[in-house]
């Protein structure tokens, strides 16, 4: 039953990305004015199928010059990585009941910065070595955020369950208690996936596509798929954080799906950042900030031992 439901998952999780990038395509062209598409079925709904078959079925061009073997693979790899996040999901039946999901979380998210390097450098191409270690720069800078945010959470909670978040929010919701550091979060998850405002790995205007611009065809798509599913992944676990867990309510997913409306927002209106002030925002704002908070949440759970045990006493 475990095999059977992860693999059900994984299945409803590649769903999922196809139509996050029609409703992508929707929303810019809405956003633009401009038409998005839909012609293919009803309303455009088959357009992530034509897209998927028509990157799987064009032909596969390899670098003279490439790492063939690991150029081959590292799309494999990335792929595997942002779904193996997806054994997470916090089920109450038929799973593995990760207790230390929270470390699992931070150890599977840290080796996306591997998948990143190996396609920049097994291209042997001098625009994706640019944005491999643009990339991976920008994405450990905003990885120590990320990191002492859940930290401080997962004191309050005493656990490293995220099922434990649900007990946590019964009352109200983090959001309302902790506004500015969502916001920190949020601009934290964006700079973690290459998103828009935030996408220097991908700047069209000085490195063509980035560290995928020798990609295409499927090993193009496997990529695309495996950011999809890390931003979707993202979008899950801000829900659980800030906006409660009741993961048998339909209102928990349709909050995901605004979620991901929200990254498809800031994309079709904010411009890209300058790269300097990228890396002064995190190691100069959101490096103290972050370690403020991480204070005042420790303290927070001193004073609820004390009173504990005064009132025990």
């Amino acid at each position: 039953m475990y095999f059977i439901s992860f693999f059900i998952l994984i299945v409803f999780v590649m769903v999922s990305v196809g139509f996050f990038t029609l409703l992508e395509r929707s929303v810019l062209g809405y956003i633009q004015i401009r038409k998005g598409p839909n012609k293919l079925g009803l309303m455009g709904l088959l357009q992530p199928f034509s897209d998927g078959e028509k990157l799987f079925l064009s032909e596969q061009v390899f670098p003279m010059n490439s790492n063939y073997f690991i150029y081959i693979i590292c799309p494999f790899f990335s792929l595997v990585q942002s779904l193996l996040l997806w054994v997470l999901f916090p089920y109450y039946i038929n799973c593995v009941e990760n207790v230390l999901g929270f470390l699992f979380f931070l150890c599977l998210s840290s080796l996306s910065i591997y998948g990143l390097i190996i396609c920049g450098w097994s291209s042997n191409s001098t625009y994706s070595m640019l944005g491999c270690i643009r990339s991976v720069s920008q994405a450990i800078s905003y990885e120590v955020s990320l990191s002492l945010i859940l930290l401080g959470f997962f004191l309050l909670v005493d656990g490293y369950n995220f099922i434990q978040f649900f007990y946590l929010q019964y009352s109200i919701w983090m959001f309302f208690i902790c506004m500015p550091l969502f916001m920190v979060w949020l601009s934290c998850c964006m700079a973690e996936t290459n998103r828009t405002p935030f996408d220097f790995s991908e700047g069209e205007s000085e490195l063509v596509s980035g560290f995928n611009v020798e990609y295409g065809g499927g090993g193009f798509a496997l990529l695309f798929i495996s950011e999809y599913s890390s931003i979707i992944f993202l979008c899950l676990l801000t829900i659980i954080l800030f906006f409660g867990s009741n993961f048998n309510s339909y209102f928990f997913y349709l909050k995901v799906i605004l979620m991901c409306f929200y990254f498809i927002w800031v994309r079709s209106t904010l411009p890209r950042y300058r790269y300097d002030k990228l890396m002064y925002l995190a190691w100069k704002c959101y490096l103290p900030f972050c370690l403020n908070i991480l204070f005042y949440f420790v303290l927070i759970k001193s004073l609820c031992f004390y009173h504990f045990f005064l009132s025990s006493y």
